[in-house]
């Protein structure tokens, strides 16, 4: 995996912790129509979707299905795995 994505995957991290909030069970979580549409967010991830399926990969965050679509799945809830 090369040091960027790893290094995107971190600052996603960071992002999800500052935009999202603790859900029931106590992991941060954020919906991806806020996380999309923050300005911070579109400055860092060039291809923030391509980030997060890399994330999903590698067991830091899940969402519900393959792809998030801005509009179409902007109330899915991108959960943190590993704070």
């Amino acid at each position: 995996m090369p040091m960027d994505v790893q290094h995107e995957i971190t600052l996603l991290v960071q992002e999800i912790q500052r935009l999202g909030s603790k859900n029931a069970e106590g992991k941060t979580s954020v919906k991806f129509g806020v996380l999309f549409s923050d300005d911070r967010c579109a400055n860092i991830f060039e291809a923030l979707v391509g980030t997060l399926r890399a994330a999903k990969r590698k067991k830091v965050v899940t969402f519900q299905g393959e792809l998030l679509l801005q509009g179409v799945h902007d109330d899915v809830d991108v959960i943190l795995l590993q704070e």
